[in-house]
């Protein structure tokens, strides 16, 4: 597997596991604390990395301190430090946050017992609304295009998508579904620029209102193009 990938194989279903989490050094590492166990800090916690997140996809890295993300909350920057003890730490929490949602996304679709190119459509489109609704998605994903951390502590970006794309058209050129000729690897890839680049362009010129207008207008071109 390519290093990066975030897609693995298992009896031809592709999962998305949880990316590797970052390793911090032991005056980096989150206070451990029987509290962080109970529903509040949980609460809290989760309170903190979603406005973490607003205010990275508003704001990029730069400009986002943990005081910004201590006012937004209504908390002191302490508070913030006990769960998350750095801003490099509050980054690499919301990523891994964004990347958290894609397993459950695509189990859901998979459970529709959907043929591979409709699977494959249904899977965007709800990643689409997903990237329109969800603040976490929606801040991880600038980080992801900043990649602002040293090489290594995040993901790298995209390759997951396209392997698991490869692996739906693979499929559906099995199954009969994909037009003659196409080339599932060649494919995914330009699925994957389409799909990443309607997102890009909708966050940047209408803060992805038009997200989903956007992208199924793409996805009919593509689709054409793609189906036997």
């Amino acid at each position: 597997m390519k290093a990066g990938t975030i897609v693995e194989y298992k009896q031809d279903r592709a999962v998305f596991p949880v990316p590797e989490r970052a390793e911090f050094t032991a005056g980096q590492q989150a206070a451990r604390s029987p509290e962080l166990h109970q529903e509040r800090a949980v609460q809290t916690r989760r309170q903190i990395l979603e406005s973490a997140a607003i205010l990275f996809d508003q704001n990029g890295y730069a400009g986002t301190s943990v005081k910004d993300v201590a006012d937004h909350v209504g908390m002191t920057k302490g508070a913030v430090y006990f769960h998350y003890p750095s801003k490099e730490a509050l980054t690499v929490a919301v990523v891994q946050a964004h990347y958290d949602r894609w397993p459950r996304l695509l189990e859901a679709v998979q459970a529709e017992g959907l043929g591979p190119m409709d699977t494959l459509v249904e899977l965007l489109d709800r990643t689409a609304m997903t990237f329109r609704d969800d603040a976490v998605v929606q801040g991880g994903a600038r980080l992801m295009m900043e990649q602002p951390l040293v090489e290594g502590s995040l993901p790298q970006p995209y390759v997951g998508w396209v392997d698991l794309i490869e692996l739906l058209l693979t499929q559906a050129m099995d199954a009969g579904e994909l037009r003659e000729g196409v080339s599932p690897t060649a494919a995914a890839h330009t699925l994957v620029a389409a799909f990443f680049g309607t997102q890009h362009i909708s966050a940047r010129l209408d803060l992805r209102v038009d997200l989903v207008k956007r992208w199924e207008e793409a996805r009919d071109l593509l689709s054409y193009a793609l189906r036997a």
